[in-house]
């Protein structure tokens, strides 16, 4: 199978190094699969998602000019069903219910704020606790 930019291929790892893996794609073709390629989450040992010698699924990012070949595993994993906010299902409000006033609408947000409030007076009181009072004399 000719490698072509955009097809989902497979190939095996030929080698790992600290910034990508070389990938064998057949008929004497290598490409490199970018560390930043490799899962959606950070990837600080490539060598915890991938082995020596594993089959891989990647998809052709690129060829360079030069035969350059540009690979993604990443990219050529089905994407999980994210939750989108546009598909959540939102609970409507109680037609029987009456609307807040003002006055409601303020005085939450005063205790909201008010607590949050007191939630970061105490975080600083523990900083200054953990570095020996915060004087810079």
């Amino acid at each position: 199978m000719p490698v072509q930019v955009g097809k989902i291929i497979e190939g095996t790892v030929a080698g790992i190094t600290n910034f990508g893996a070389f990938i064998d794609l057949g008929e004497g073709k290598t490409g490199l699969v970018h560390i930043s390629e490799v899962a959606d989450d950070y990837v600080k040992d490539i060598r915890e998602f991938i082995k020596d010698k594993q089959k891989v699924k990647v998809k052709v990012l690129s060829i360079n000019d030069d035969g350059k070949i540009s690979l993604s595993i990443r990219q050529a994993q089905e994407k999980k069903k994210s939750t989108a906010p546009s598909e959540l299902e939102w609970s409507s409000p109680s037609k029987t219910s009456q609307p807040e006033s003002l006055e409601d609408k303020i005085s939450k947000f005063m205790k909201d704020s008010e607590e949050k409030m007191q939630g970061n007076k105490n975080r600083v009181k523990q900083v200054r606790r953990n570095t020996g009072g915060g004087n810079r004399g």
